[in-house]
């Protein structure tokens, strides 16, 4: 009789179903779930308080990837944007001719550029005084820069 009793016992340890195999799974990943989740929440909160539309990400996808590098024309005119604050409007547009001169596949770029620095004159010099740097640099899209943002 005590052989019959055994057999019963391990009969129903063996036959408890899908449901104990689920419940012991849900056991083990949902904590892992919940602490993943958290941290992505916890990383996509901006904490520094600007207003900023800045994003962390807990993904390390993106680490491997080389940073873009930037157009040559961007990089040309934030250096003369700098140039027009630090000097004056007269030294970026030599500096815009020049480069021009010596890189041609920037001509293109040229216009908008140099528009981009008839704009800033005008924000640090007002109209008048930013219209007497005009040369005719760029088909003289400089002062089409100081008028556009003068009219603006």
């Amino acid at each position: 009789m005590t052989h019959s009793a055994n057999y019963t016992q391990k009969s129903r340890r063996a036959h408890r179903g899908p449901a104990r195999r689920i419940g012991r799974t849900l056991a083990l990943v949902l904590p892992v779930m919940l602490v993943l989740s958290g941290t992505l929440a916890v990383t996509s909160v901006n904490w520094s308080g600007n207003s900023s539309d800045s994003m962390l990400t807990a993904s390390a996808d993106n680490l491997s990837v080389p940073a873009k590098s930037r157009a040559p024309q961007d990089v040309l005119r934030d250096r003369l944007l700098l140039e027009l604050q630090d000097r004056s409007p007269a030294v970026a547009l030599t500096h815009l001719q020049q480069e021009v001169n010596r890189h041609p596949s920037l001509a293109r770029h040229c216009v908008s550029v140099a528009r981009a620095l008839g704009r800033a004159a005008v924000q640090k010099y007002g109209p008048s005084r930013a219209q007497s740097y005009s040369r005719p640099v760029c088909d003289t899209s400089f002062a089409a820069g100081v008028a556009a943002h003068q009219n603006g």
